[in-house]
C-alpha cells in the first residue's frame, strides 16, 4: 500500500523536470503512463552517461517506476488515442512549449470538456502568459535569467551554475507539489484544475532572502562564495591536508570555535561575541579562521568542532557522501534491476512513511513496453489492431 495508489498520471513531460516530478509521484503509488515518441523516446535516453547496454544513466535517475507506451502525437490517430487515456486519467503533466497540445487536441480545454476531474499541469519555461511565454530555454538559462547564477561562485570570480540542474530539480519539486494541491482541491469542488508553472517564476521564487535584501536595503546580492552574507563564520575554510571543511555557527557557537581553533585574540574581544560586530569585522575574523584551519586535517578539525557542540561539515565529493555510513543507515542509496542493464544503483526518496510500504526506486521502463498493455487494458483495443496502429506509424 502506498499513498497514491489508485491516481493515475499521464505524462506527456520530457528530459528533467517534469520527469522528476512523476518519478517521485509514481513511487509513490501513482501509476505513471509515460508518453513517449514511437522510435526514439525521451530525448534522455540518449544522454551521457551510458551503461554497458547502451541505456541512459540520465534516463534511469527520471522515469522509474512508470510505463512507457509510444504514441506519435503528429498522427491524428495518435491524438485520438491519448485522448482516449485522458478520460482514463486523473492529472495530466506536460511540458510542451504554450499551443503545442492544443493543436494536437490535447490542451486543458479539450480534455477538461472530456474529464471535468482532470489536473493538468503545464510546465514551461516562461509560463502561458507574458512577453517571454514564446521562449524556449534549458535550466542554465534559467539559473542565469533568475539571478540565481549572479549569486553563485566567488566574488573575484565568473557567476557560475549550481553543481546540479538546479532549475530543473526545483521546478521538478514545484510540479509534484501542483499536482497533488490539485487532487487535494479536487476533492473539495469536484473539478479539476489547469496549473500554469513558469520554470523561470520557480527560480525567482528562489531568491528569497537575496530578495528580501533588495526589498528592505536596496541592495542587490552578490556572489559571496562559501560565506554567508550576515553570518560570520559561514564558510569553508581549506585544510592541511588540502580538503574542505565548512564551519558554521551562532552566538552561541563563537567561545567554543575559538578554543577549538586557538583563536585567544578574536576570544578576548568582547565585541566579537556578537554576529553584528563579526560581521562588521569579517576580513579580520576569516583571517584568522583560515590560517587556524590551514594547519588542521580536515577529519580531525570536524571531529573536535562537532566534540565542542560546533556545527561543521566536511564538504564532501560525490563518492564520499554515497559511501557515508549515516547515509547507508538511512538507506538513502539502494538500486533495481533493469531488464536490459542488470542492477543498477539509485538513490531512494528522501521520506519514511509510517504505515506504508517502503518506498523503493522503480524500474525504468524500455521504451514502448507497454503498448500494447496499456492500448488492451485501458482501452480495450484489439491486438490486431494494436499492429496496425504500428504499422501506420501511430504507436
Amino acid at each position: 500500500m502506498k499513498p497514491l495508489d489508485g491516481i493515475r498520471i499521464l505524462d506527456f513531460s520530457r528530459v528533467l523536470a517534469g520527469p522528476m516530478a512523476t518519478q517521485i509521484l509514481a513511487e509513490l503509488g501513482a501509476e505513471v503512463i509515460k508518453i513517449e515518441r514511437p522510435g526514439a523516446g525521451d530525448e534522455t535516453r540518449s544522454f551521457e552517461p551510458r551503461v554497458e547496454s547502451g541505456d541512459s544513466g540520465y534516463f534511469f535517475a527520471f522515469n522509474r517506476g512508470k510505463k512507457s507506451v509510444t504514441l506519435n502525437l503528429k498522427s491524428p490517430r495518435g491524438q485520438q488515442i491519448a485522448r482516449q487515456l485522458a478520460r482514463h486519467a486523473d492529472v495530466v503533466v506536460e511540458n510542451f512549449l504554450p499551443g503545442e497540445m492544443v493543436a494536437f487536441g490535447l490542451g486543458y480545454e479539450a480534455l477538461s470538456a472530456e474529464n471535468p476531474e482532470l489536473v493538468y499541469v503545464s510546465c514551461t519555461g516562461f509560463g502561458q502568459t507574458g512577453p517571454y511565454s514564446d521562449r524556449n530555454g534549458y535550466d542554465t538559462i534559467f539559473q542565469a535569467l533568475s539571478g540565481v547564477m549572479a549569486l553563485t561562485g566567488h566574488p573575484d570570480g565568473p557567476p557560475a551554475k549550481v553543481g546540479v540542474p538546479f532549475a530543473d530539480l526545483t521546478s521538478g519539486l514545484w510540479i509534484a507539489i501542483s499536482v497533488l494541491t490539485g487532487l487535494a482541491g479536487r476533492k473539495q469542488t469536484g473539478s479539476g484544475t489547469h496549473i500554469d508553472l513558469s520554470m523561470l517564476d520557480v527560480q525567482v521564487s528562489m531568491l528569497t532572502i537575496a530578495a528580501a535584501r533588495w526589498f528592505l536595503l536596496g541592495e542587490d546580492p552578490k556572489r559571496t562564495g562559501t560565506e554567508h552574507p550576515g553570518r560570520v563564520p559561514s564558510a569553508a575554510f581549506e585544510c592541511a591536508d588540502g580538503r574542505w571543511l565548512h564551519i558554521s555557527g551562532s552566538d552561541q557557537h563563537w567561545a567554543a570555535t575559538c578554543s577549538v581553533l586557538g583563536l585567544d585574540a578574536l576570544a578576548a574581544d568582547r565585541a566579537l561575541d556578537r554576529n553584528s560586530e563579526r560581521v562588521v569585522q569579517r576580513e579580520r575574523v576569516m583571517a584568522a579562521m583560515m590560517a587556524a584551519t590551514a594547519r588542521r586535517g580536515r577529519d580531525e578539525l570536524a571531529e573536535a568542532l562537532r566534540a565542542a557542540n560546533v556545527p561543521a561539515g566536511e564538504v564532501n565529493s560525490v563518492a564520499e557522501i554515497l559511501a557515508d555510513p549515516h547515509v547507508a543507515a538511512r538507506g538513502m542509496v539502494a538500486g533495481f534491476e533493469h531488464p536490459k542493464a542488470g542492477r543498477v544503483g539509485a538513490l531512494k526518496m528522501p521520506v519514511r512513511l509510517s504505515g506504508y510500504d517502503e518506498i523503493s526506486p522503480g524500474v525504468p521502463p524500455v521504451l514502448g513496453a507497454d503498448t500494447a498493455t496499456v492500448l488492451a487494458g485501458m482501452l480495450g483495443i484489439p491486438a490486431a489492431e494494436i499492429d496496425q496502429l504500428r504499422g501506420e506509424g501511430a504507436i
